[in-house]
């Protein structure tokens, strides 16, 4: 199979042509080399590569640890160890994550009930509870 131009790879990684320019600029795919008539020229691997790359954002990787996890990627006899231990770490950042959220929305909850619509004119709770510093009970 051929190279892959920008918009051809985009689409065969199911990204748009954006999402290609940064990850090069980013250095998460390889400068490819350029035609006669300066358009890049990746090698057809690379939608497996973007693709993998966005399949660990969506499991909650950022970029950086992307990077980490296609270097793991070409070293297979230290990958399967290395990666249960990144996805307990990651594991455990989602947990936090969850607790957090939870809180937030409970607190939120907390701040609905206590307006409930009623508010007195030119007033309103939540706005002022939000205006409050530290977050204090209305």
């Amino acid at each position: 199979m051929d190279a892959l131009t920008v918009s051809q790879l985009a689409k065969q990684a199911g990204v748009n042509a954006q999402t290609i320019r940064y990850y090069e600029r980013e250095g998460l795919l390889p400068k490819p080399p350029r035609t006669a008539g300066g358009y890049r020229a990746f090698p057809p691997d690379s939608a497996r590569r973007v693709r993998f790359i966005k399949r660990a954002q969506e499991l909650g990787f950022t970029l950086d640890e992307a990077r980490e996890l296609l270097v793991l990627r070409e070293h297979p006899e230290m990958a399967c160890p290395e990666m249960l231990r990144r996805a307990q770490r990651k594991l455990t950042d989602i947990a936090e994550k969850l607790r957090a959220l939870q809180a937030i929305q409970r607190e939120l909850a907390r701040l609905a009930k206590a307006c409930a619509g009623r508010a007195r004119p030119h007033s309103c709770p939540l706005l002022e509870a939000l205006e409050r510093v530290g977050g204090s009970k209305p």
